[in-house]
């Protein structure tokens, strides 16, 4: 069998015939010796793995010299420190393993890991995920069964660093009740697909979705920051990493505005990619929506302060659109039903339907700009989103006259649109 070994690795070594005295002697000093130098030939090493002596065998484990070919017994080796250790040096082997003529060893390698993989003993199965886990071009089918490990210290190096993860088998994980920390850990990794923070989003982690928007490699498009801004009305831990987003957009930057504290107003009033009139503009909107809501007492009923607001001819839509931010929906109801002179029983009835041409009806009876009709429809009326009605060319209202008169007269509402 040394001959043969001899044949696969070519090697003239001169002091192959030392070190195969050593190997016979049977001396257990000799063998640890040849066990731990990496002068000592590949496939004298080979023969080691197999030896008696765990010291001798997690020595050859640890060799850099050892072949590949021996990874293959070692990983089923009855000692788990033997194992552990070889988890570490194979997983650490797989880059240099690169190119046709080496394809084979990557083969040997790759088996060695799969059987290391199953392996019971979870430092043996650690011990590999921490090896893997800034390997790119890592086995896919590896690393995706790291990534569904049962126990924490095994799967989330790979959830957290490993870019050999696909997307595909986070989706599948994140999709069968994974525990919140599996959640928290893909939101915060390097890199965060689109695909992959929209299933993050959707599964309603607060925390999660407050670690993914601080995350600079989040990929995020405007529309689904949108959603998320209308939710953060309740979540004050998402206003800060929301106003530091690259994709947030002026108009978004206006939606904020309106229920944020100081200090994320002051991000906002400060961002360098939004031109001062935008910034005064922003400054401008929050201290209207401070004064909004330092004006108003407890002993105050919703309809008087309207009434109030009219005599003193500050019935404004950005007004409505103050209360629909700070959620004073009494308020935004009787706003609406003075401008549009239909009765507060009667556009309550046509908020509750949830649908958005009666809202739309109403808006423009009231005769408010487009904009402020979106918000009615999202605030007020809790429209879906994927129901939402929009502006047509961008301002507006995207009913004829005719339709809108007829979704009134469903409400008994008659008159002329101004």
């Amino acid at each position: 069998m040394l001959s043969f070994f001899k044949k696969i690795f070519a090697d003239e070594d001169v002091g192959y015939e030392a070190q195969k005295r050593k190997l016979d002697s049977g001396e257990h000093a000799q063998l640890l010796s040849l066990a731990r130098s990496e002068k000592t030939l590949p496939e004298i090493l080979y023969l080691l793995a197999s030896n008696e002596s765990v010291e001798v065998r997690t020595s050859v484990a640890r060799n850099k010299s050892t072949p590949v070919h021996a990874a293959n017994i070692m990983a089923k080796d009855k000692n788990s420190d033997v194992r552990v250790m070889l988890a570490s040096r194979v997983a650490a082997l797989l880059p240099t393993l690169s190119g046709q003529e080496q394809a084979q060893l990557y083969s040997f390698a790759v088996q060695a890991i799969g059987t290391l993989v199953e392996d019971e003993v979870i430092e043996v199965r650690k011990a590999l995920s921490h090896a893997l886990q800034d390997y790119a071009k890592a086995p896919s089918e590896i690393v995706s069964r790291l990534a569904r490990d049962v126990e924490r210290a095994v799967a989330e190096p790979i959830l957290r660093f490993c870019v050999a993860l696909a997307d595909r088998d986070i989706l599948d994980i994140l999709s069968n009740h994974p525990a919140p920390w599996v959640v928290a850990t893909v939101a915060e990794r390097v890199h965060v697909s689109e695909t992959v923070a929209l299933a993050i989003i959707d599964m309603d982690d607060a925390a999660a979705t407050a670690v993914l928007l601080k995350n600079p490699g989040t990929a995020l498009q405007e529309e689904k920051l949108s959603e998320i801004i209308e939710r953060a009305h309740d979540y004050p831990e998402w206003h800060r990493p929301i106003a530091l987003r690259r994709e947030l957009s002026v108009d978004l930057a206006h939606r904020l505005a309106g229920f944020v504290d100081k200090a994320v107003l002051d991000i906002l009033e400060k961002r360098s990619d939004f031109d001062p009139m935008t910034r005064q503009a922003i400054a401008d909107i929050v201290k209207r929506r401070v004064a909004f809501t330092s004006e108003k007492t407890e002993s105050e009923a919703a309809a008087t302060r309207v009434e109030r607001y009219v005599r003193e001819k500050r019935l404004t839509p950005d007004v409505i659109q103050d209360a629909l931010m700070w959620h004073d929906t009494e308020f935004a109801l009787y706003a609406l039903a003075y401008l549009s002179a239909i009765h507060p029983q009667i556009v309550q009835r046509m908020l509750e339907t949830r649908k958005p041409k009666p809202v739309i009806a109403l808006c423009r009876k009231a005769n408010v700009p487009m904009r402020l009709a979106l918000d009615v429809q999202r605030y007020l009326a809790k429209v879906p989103g994927r129901e939402l009605m929009y502006a047509k060319s961008g301002t507006d209202y995207p009913m004829t006259d005719d339709e809108i008169k007829w979704q009134l007269e469903f409400f008994g509402v008659s008159g002329a649109l101004a």
